[in-house]
């Protein structure tokens, strides 16, 4: 927040809320083309204290996993101990009874997986997760993304024109002599910092 109030010269002019969710709306924008070790959440259910999660992707997580789910709704969302899998990890303590009906489905290699953890809630029957939540593992990586220089530039870039759009009327490219150009929000919103996110985006945002 500090950074962009400098970039954009506006001191304290604007409240630390307005600012926020303009960086906030910048990061969630980058984060959905970087390569996380993540999967969608498609279904739920729970089971006496036992929720169990449906993914698609084929078995990417392993007992014993530490796994965060978010947008999968408030009873599922947090991270998590991993106590049991299907297809089946070594150490699954559980069998899947809120999903016997949709294994002889949703087996591979359609691209679908279960995880399953502690979870002390009411039961809930299985239900599908729209728009799909996340499933995210483990950061790897040698620097987060948080740190890392290409990224906090892409971000910074992406939230002045964030910025400047909200300021603008039609927030096109406004010039001395009105020369036209693509308006700030639109589809090359991302393309103009593509190149500084290439080395880390997610082959999935590459497709098309």
């Amino acid at each position: 927040m500090a950074e962009l109030r400098t970039n954009l010269g506006i001191g304290t002019l604007y409240s630390d809320a307005t600012v926020e969710e303009v960086c906030q709306a910048a990061e969630d924008q980058i984060n959905s083309f970087l390569w996380f070790d993540s999967a969608p959440v498609v279904g739920t259910a729970l089971v006496s204290n036992v929720a169990t999660v449906m993914l698609a992707n084929p078995a990417i997580f392993t007992v014993g996993e530490t796994v965060t789910i978010a947008g999968a709704g408030s009873t599922f969302n947090g991270a998590y101990t991993i106590t049991g899998t299907f297809p089946y990890s070594t150490g699954t303590s559980n069998i899947l009874p809120a999903f016997n009906m949709q294994l002889s489905y949703y087996l591979n290699p359609q691209g679908y997986s279960f995880v399953q953890y502690a979870k002390t809630a009411s039961n809930q029957n299985f239900r599908r997760v729209l728009p799909y939540g996340t499933a995210t593992g483990a950061d790897t990586k040698t620097a987060s993304y948080a740190t890392t220089a290409s990224v906090r530039e892409a971000a910074m870039i992406l939230a002045v024109d964030i910025w400047q759009a909200r300021q603008v009327s039609q927030s096109g490219g406004v010039s001395v002599d009105m020369g036209i150009s693509p308006y700030r929000m639109g589809n090359s919103m991302i393309g103009k910092i593509r190149g500084l996110l290439a080395p880390y985006m997610s082959p999935n945002t590459m497709v098309g």
